[in-house]
Protein backbone atom coordinates (compact mmCIF):
# COMPACT_ATOMS: atom_id res chain seq x y z
CA UNK A 1 0.00 0.00 0.00
CA UNK A 2 1.20 3.50 -0.85
CA UNK A 3 1.79 5.50 2.34
CA UNK A 4 1.64 8.87 0.66
CA UNK A 5 -1.17 11.07 1.93
CA UNK A 6 -3.47 13.19 -0.25
CA UNK A 7 -1.68 16.16 -1.73
CA UNK A 8 1.76 14.58 -1.23
CA UNK A 9 4.03 15.21 -4.20
CA UNK A 10 4.53 12.06 -6.23
CA UNK A 11 5.56 11.65 -9.85
CA UNK A 12 2.26 11.26 -11.75
CA UNK A 13 1.57 8.58 -14.29
CA UNK A 14 1.87 9.44 -17.97
CA UNK A 15 -1.79 10.44 -17.90
CA UNK A 16 -1.22 12.55 -14.74
CA UNK A 17 -3.32 10.27 -12.52
CA UNK A 18 -2.26 9.44 -8.98
CA UNK A 19 -3.73 7.26 -6.23
CA UNK A 20 -6.51 8.96 -4.27
CA UNK A 21 -5.17 7.45 -1.02
CA UNK A 22 -8.60 7.73 0.57
CA UNK A 23 -7.46 6.14 3.85
CA UNK A 24 -5.04 9.01 4.46
CA UNK A 25 -7.60 11.81 4.67
CA UNK A 26 -7.69 13.28 8.15
CA UNK A 27 -10.75 13.70 10.34
CA UNK A 28 -10.52 17.46 9.74
CA UNK A 29 -10.53 16.95 5.96
CA UNK A 30 -13.58 14.69 6.13
CA UNK A 31 -15.28 17.26 8.39
CA UNK A 32 -14.56 19.99 5.82
CA UNK A 33 -16.30 17.93 3.13
CA UNK A 34 -19.25 17.33 5.45
CA UNK A 35 -19.59 21.04 6.24
CA UNK A 36 -19.52 21.98 2.56
CA UNK A 37 -21.91 19.19 1.65
CA UNK A 38 -24.41 20.16 4.35
CA UNK A 39 -24.32 23.82 3.33
CA UNK A 40 -24.86 23.17 -0.37
CA UNK A 41 -27.52 20.47 -0.04
CA UNK A 42 -29.53 22.80 2.20
CA UNK A 43 -29.25 25.60 -0.34
CA UNK A 44 -29.69 23.81 -3.69
CA UNK A 45 -33.22 22.29 -3.67
CA UNK A 46 -35.43 24.51 -5.81
CA UNK A 47 -32.34 26.05 -7.45
CA UNK A 48 -30.48 23.17 -9.05
CA UNK A 49 -31.70 21.02 -11.93
CA UNK A 50 -33.49 17.91 -10.52
CA UNK A 51 -31.08 15.54 -12.29
CA UNK A 52 -28.27 16.83 -10.08
CA UNK A 53 -30.11 15.91 -6.88
CA UNK A 54 -30.94 12.53 -8.40
CA UNK A 55 -27.22 12.00 -9.01
CA UNK A 56 -26.34 12.82 -5.40
CA UNK A 57 -28.71 10.11 -4.19
CA UNK A 58 -27.72 7.56 -6.79
CA UNK A 59 -24.02 7.94 -5.99
CA UNK A 60 -24.48 7.97 -2.22
CA UNK A 61 -22.60 11.22 -1.83
CA UNK A 62 -24.34 12.07 1.42
CA UNK A 63 -21.33 10.52 3.14
CA UNK A 64 -20.17 11.04 5.73
CA UNK A 65 -16.74 12.11 4.58
CA UNK A 66 -14.91 12.52 1.30
CA UNK A 67 -16.14 9.96 -1.25
CA UNK A 68 -13.95 7.05 -2.28
CA UNK A 69 -13.25 7.31 -6.02
CA UNK A 70 -13.21 3.54 -6.51
CA UNK A 71 -16.69 3.22 -5.06
CA UNK A 72 -17.96 6.14 -7.13
CA UNK A 73 -16.45 4.61 -10.26
CA UNK A 74 -18.14 1.27 -9.60
CA UNK A 75 -21.55 2.95 -9.53
CA UNK A 76 -20.86 5.25 -12.47
CA UNK A 77 -19.42 2.48 -14.62
CA UNK A 78 -22.62 0.50 -14.31
CA UNK A 79 -24.76 3.58 -14.94
CA UNK A 80 -22.98 5.51 -17.69
CA UNK A 81 -19.55 3.93 -18.21
CA UNK A 82 -17.63 6.71 -16.45
CA UNK A 83 -14.82 6.56 -13.88
CA UNK A 84 -13.41 9.12 -11.45
CA UNK A 85 -9.61 9.28 -11.36
CA UNK A 86 -7.41 11.31 -9.03
CA UNK A 87 -4.92 14.01 -10.05
CA UNK A 88 -2.82 16.45 -8.04
CA UNK A 89 -4.44 19.50 -9.58
CA UNK A 90 -4.87 21.07 -13.00
CA UNK A 91 -3.42 18.97 -15.83
CA UNK A 92 -2.43 19.83 -19.43
CA UNK A 93 -5.23 20.26 -21.96
CA UNK A 94 -4.24 17.23 -24.02
CA UNK A 95 -4.39 14.88 -21.05
CA UNK A 96 -7.66 16.42 -19.85
CA UNK A 97 -9.33 15.96 -23.23
CA UNK A 98 -8.05 12.40 -23.50
CA UNK A 99 -9.56 11.49 -20.14
CA UNK A 100 -12.95 12.97 -21.03
CA UNK A 101 -12.94 11.35 -24.46
CA UNK A 102 -12.46 7.99 -22.73
CA UNK A 103 -15.12 8.63 -20.06
CA UNK A 104 -12.71 9.33 -17.22
CA UNK A 105 -13.32 12.37 -15.05
CA UNK A 106 -10.24 13.79 -13.33
CA UNK A 107 -10.66 15.10 -9.80
CA UNK A 108 -8.20 16.70 -7.43
CA UNK A 109 -7.48 14.45 -4.46
CA UNK A 110 -6.97 17.34 -2.00
CA UNK A 111 -9.56 19.39 -0.12
CA UNK A 112 -9.51 23.04 0.86
CA UNK A 113 -8.65 24.20 4.36
CA UNK A 114 -11.48 25.09 6.78
CA UNK A 115 -10.68 28.79 6.30
CA UNK A 116 -11.21 28.45 2.53
CA UNK A 117 -14.82 27.28 2.51
CA UNK A 118 -16.05 30.22 0.46
CA UNK A 119 -13.32 30.47 -2.18
CA UNK A 120 -10.51 28.38 -3.57
CA UNK A 121 -8.53 29.33 -6.66
CA UNK A 122 -7.68 25.78 -7.75
CA UNK A 123 -10.45 23.15 -7.96
CA UNK A 124 -10.39 20.68 -5.08
CA UNK A 125 -12.15 17.39 -4.45
CA UNK A 126 -15.34 19.12 -3.32
CA UNK A 127 -15.64 21.22 -6.47
CA UNK A 128 -14.69 18.32 -8.71
CA UNK A 129 -16.75 15.55 -7.13
CA UNK A 130 -19.74 17.35 -5.60
CA UNK A 131 -19.90 19.86 -8.46
CA UNK A 132 -19.30 17.63 -11.48
CA UNK A 133 -19.85 13.97 -10.73
CA UNK A 134 -23.61 13.84 -9.94
CA UNK A 135 -24.51 14.79 -13.52
CA UNK A 136 -22.18 12.09 -14.88
CA UNK A 137 -24.85 9.68 -13.64
CA UNK A 138 -27.25 11.28 -16.15
CA UNK A 139 -26.79 9.44 -19.47
CA UNK A 140 -27.29 12.45 -21.76
CA UNK A 141 -24.99 14.76 -19.82
CA UNK A 142 -22.44 11.95 -19.54
CA UNK A 143 -22.49 11.68 -23.34
CA UNK A 144 -22.04 15.44 -23.65
CA UNK A 145 -18.92 15.33 -21.50
CA UNK A 146 -17.40 12.63 -23.68
CA UNK A 147 -18.34 14.56 -26.82
CA UNK A 148 -16.65 17.64 -25.37
CA UNK A 149 -13.47 15.64 -24.75
CA UNK A 150 -13.41 14.43 -28.33
CA UNK A 151 -14.10 17.98 -29.49
CA UNK A 152 -11.17 19.16 -27.42
CA UNK A 153 -8.86 16.72 -29.18
CA UNK A 154 -9.94 18.15 -32.53
CA UNK A 155 -9.76 21.74 -31.32
CA UNK A 156 -6.15 21.09 -30.35
CA UNK A 157 -5.36 20.14 -33.94
CA UNK A 158 -7.23 23.20 -35.25
CA UNK A 159 -5.64 25.67 -32.82
CA UNK A 160 -9.03 26.50 -31.31
CA UNK A 161 -8.72 25.46 -27.68
CA UNK A 162 -9.49 28.98 -26.45
CA UNK A 163 -12.80 28.93 -28.32
CA UNK A 164 -13.77 25.52 -26.99
CA UNK A 165 -12.72 26.35 -23.44
CA UNK A 166 -15.44 28.99 -23.41
CA UNK A 167 -18.02 26.33 -24.21
CA UNK A 168 -16.87 24.29 -21.20
CA UNK A 169 -16.86 27.34 -18.97
CA UNK A 170 -20.35 28.53 -19.87
CA UNK A 171 -21.93 25.06 -19.78
CA UNK A 172 -20.11 22.53 -17.58
CA UNK A 173 -18.83 25.09 -15.08
CA UNK A 174 -21.34 27.96 -15.11
CA UNK A 175 -24.35 26.84 -17.09
CA UNK A 176 -28.03 27.57 -16.45
CA UNK A 177 -30.90 25.49 -17.81
CA UNK A 178 -34.60 26.03 -18.38
CA UNK A 179 -36.67 24.17 -15.78
CA UNK A 180 -40.31 24.57 -16.75
CA UNK A 181 -41.08 28.27 -16.59
CA UNK A 182 -38.06 28.94 -14.38
CA UNK A 183 -34.29 28.74 -14.63
CA UNK A 184 -32.12 26.30 -12.70
CA UNK A 185 -28.39 25.91 -12.18
CA UNK A 186 -26.33 22.92 -13.30
CA UNK A 187 -22.75 24.18 -13.79
CA UNK A 188 -20.28 22.77 -11.26
CA UNK A 189 -18.76 26.15 -10.47
CA UNK A 190 -22.18 27.36 -9.37
CA UNK A 191 -23.53 24.29 -7.57
CA UNK A 192 -20.35 23.99 -5.46
CA UNK A 193 -20.44 27.68 -4.45
CA UNK A 194 -22.83 28.94 -1.78
CA UNK A 195 -22.59 32.53 -2.98
CA UNK A 196 -22.93 31.90 -6.70
CA UNK A 197 -25.78 29.43 -6.22
CA UNK A 198 -27.84 32.45 -5.15
CA UNK A 199 -26.22 35.10 -7.33
CA UNK A 200 -26.60 33.20 -10.60
CA UNK A 201 -30.39 32.98 -10.31
CA UNK A 202 -31.48 35.84 -8.05
CA UNK A 203 -29.15 38.80 -8.44
CA UNK A 204 -30.15 41.51 -10.96
CA UNK A 205 -26.51 42.12 -11.90
CA UNK A 206 -25.62 39.45 -14.51
CA UNK A 207 -26.98 38.93 -18.00
CA UNK A 208 -28.85 35.66 -18.58
CA UNK A 209 -28.90 34.84 -22.29
CA UNK A 210 -30.20 31.94 -24.34
CA UNK A 211 -27.50 29.49 -25.41
CA UNK A 212 -26.07 29.87 -28.90
CA UNK A 213 -22.94 27.91 -29.77
CA UNK A 214 -21.07 30.61 -31.69
CA UNK A 215 -22.18 33.33 -29.28
CA UNK A 216 -20.76 31.37 -26.36
CA UNK A 217 -17.44 30.72 -28.08
CA UNK A 218 -17.08 34.43 -28.86
CA UNK A 219 -17.63 35.48 -25.25
CA UNK A 220 -14.69 35.73 -22.80
CA UNK A 221 -15.25 34.82 -19.17
CA UNK A 222 -13.85 35.82 -15.82
CA UNK A 223 -12.09 33.45 -13.46
CA UNK A 224 -11.74 35.75 -10.46
CA UNK A 225 -15.34 36.41 -9.38
CA UNK A 226 -18.99 35.74 -10.12
CA UNK A 227 -19.89 35.70 -13.79
CA UNK A 228 -21.24 38.77 -15.54
CA UNK A 229 -23.09 36.67 -18.13
CA UNK A 230 -24.69 33.23 -17.91
CA UNK A 231 -25.99 31.20 -20.85
CA UNK A 232 -29.22 29.22 -20.58
CA UNK A 233 -29.65 25.89 -22.37
CA UNK A 234 -33.07 24.44 -23.19
CA UNK A 235 -32.16 20.89 -22.15
CA UNK A 236 -29.24 18.51 -21.87
CA UNK A 237 -30.54 16.74 -24.97
CA UNK A 238 -30.36 19.96 -26.98
CA UNK A 239 -26.87 20.72 -25.67
CA UNK A 240 -25.70 17.25 -26.71
CA UNK A 241 -27.25 17.54 -30.17
CA UNK A 242 -25.69 20.96 -30.77
CA UNK A 243 -22.31 19.46 -29.89
CA UNK A 244 -22.59 16.23 -31.86
CA UNK A 245 -24.42 17.55 -34.92
CA UNK A 246 -22.02 20.40 -35.71
CA UNK A 247 -18.82 20.45 -37.71
CA UNK A 248 -16.84 22.82 -35.51
CA UNK A 249 -14.06 23.44 -38.06
CA UNK A 250 -16.00 25.92 -40.24
CA UNK A 251 -17.43 27.55 -37.11
CA UNK A 252 -13.91 28.16 -35.79
CA UNK A 253 -12.84 29.47 -39.20
CA UNK A 254 -15.78 31.87 -39.42
CA UNK A 255 -15.08 33.23 -35.94
CA UNK A 256 -11.51 34.09 -36.88
CA UNK A 257 -12.90 36.96 -38.94
CA UNK A 258 -15.17 38.22 -36.15
CA UNK A 259 -14.46 40.13 -32.98
CA UNK A 260 -15.22 38.71 -29.57
CA UNK A 261 -18.11 40.12 -27.63
CA UNK A 262 -17.39 41.98 -24.44
CA UNK A 263 -18.45 39.98 -21.39
CA UNK A 264 -21.30 42.40 -20.69
CA UNK A 265 -22.55 42.77 -24.29
CA UNK A 266 -26.12 42.15 -25.36
CA UNK A 267 -26.11 41.20 -29.05
CA UNK A 268 -28.99 41.96 -31.45
CA UNK A 269 -29.96 38.29 -31.84
CA UNK A 270 -29.66 37.34 -28.18
CA UNK A 271 -32.57 35.65 -26.44
CA UNK A 272 -32.60 37.69 -23.26
CA UNK A 273 -33.86 36.21 -20.03
CA UNK A 274 -32.33 38.99 -17.95
CA UNK A 275 -30.46 42.08 -19.08
CA UNK A 276 -28.26 42.60 -16.08
CA UNK A 277 -27.51 45.86 -14.33
CA UNK A 278 -23.83 44.82 -13.86
CA UNK A 279 -24.05 46.57 -10.50
CA UNK A 280 -22.07 43.87 -8.70
CA UNK A 281 -19.09 43.99 -11.07
CA UNK A 282 -19.18 47.80 -11.19
CA UNK A 283 -19.10 48.05 -7.42
CA UNK A 284 -16.16 45.64 -7.18
CA UNK A 285 -14.27 47.57 -9.87
CA UNK A 286 -14.90 50.86 -8.06
CA UNK A 287 -13.38 49.46 -4.86
CA UNK A 288 -10.23 48.49 -6.74
CA UNK A 289 -9.89 52.00 -8.17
Amino acid sequence: MNDLGPGTMKPPAGDYTIPQNWSHYTAEEHATWDALYARQTKLLPGRVVPQFLDGLKLLGLEGPGIPNFEQLSDILMKRTGWQVVAVEGLIPDGAFFDHLANRRFVAGNFIRRPDQLDYLEEPDVFHDVFGHVPLLAHPVFADYMQAYGKGGQRATQLGAIQRLSRLYWYTVEFGLIRNGDDLAIYGAGIVSSAGESVFALDDPSPNRIGFNLERVMRTPYRIDDYQQTYFVIDSFEDLLHQTLDQDFAPIYAAMDAKQDFAITDIAPNDLIYTQGTQAYASAKAAKVE
